[in-house]
């Protein structure tokens, strides 16, 4: 496993700390899956509004990201720095789109969501490689996101009717 090298700019720059999770993103190793700890919180607090309100939340935090995320990249001098968690809150809210309620589902778009945020399957990987800057950064965890969902909803789908 490779070890995360955070900028030690992260602790002066407010876009980098945010971006690296509030400094989460420093730890040394599995960055990724500690920003999508961080994010179970958020979907909890999130998880009682209306689907609407959930889904302009998301879509707020989506828009923000891809400006801070660039923004943080471009300081760390690095695209995509794995310190980087904000497309990864952002990736597992979209998984959670209409999840039902309970912590075992909470805990299967978790794995889901690291699953493909990790495997990366096409066209995750050619989002990742292709598409610059803050949007290239969200884009490969959002759509990681909709494969969760996805499956997280063929899951739930079947628990209900089997």
């Amino acid at each position: 496993m490779k070890r995360n090298s955070a900028p030690s700019s992260i602790w002066r720059d407010p876009v980098q700390f945010l971006a690296f999770g509030c400094g989460i993103g420093a730890a040394p190793y599995a960055p990724g899956t500690l920003g999508t700890v961080l994010a179970v919180p958020l979907y909890l607090a999130l998880s009682g509004l209306p689907l609407i309100g959930y889904l302009a939340v998301t879509a707020a935090m989506l828009a923000f990201g891809i400006w801070l995320c660039d923004i943080a990249a471009k300081r760390a001098g690095v695209h995509d720095h794995p310190g980087i968690v904000f497309d990864e809150v952002v990736g597992f809210l979209v998984t959670m789109i209409a999840a039902p309620d309970g912590w075992l589902w909470v805990l299967a778009g978790f794995g889901l969501f690291r699953l493909f945020d990790i495997a990366k399957p096409w066209p995750i990987r050619w989002l990742d490689k292709r598409v610059p800057g803050g949007a290239g950064i969200m884009l490969d965890d959002v759509m990681a996101g909709v494969f969760a969902l996805i499956g997280l909803q063929l899951i739930s789908y079947g628990a209900a009717h089997y």
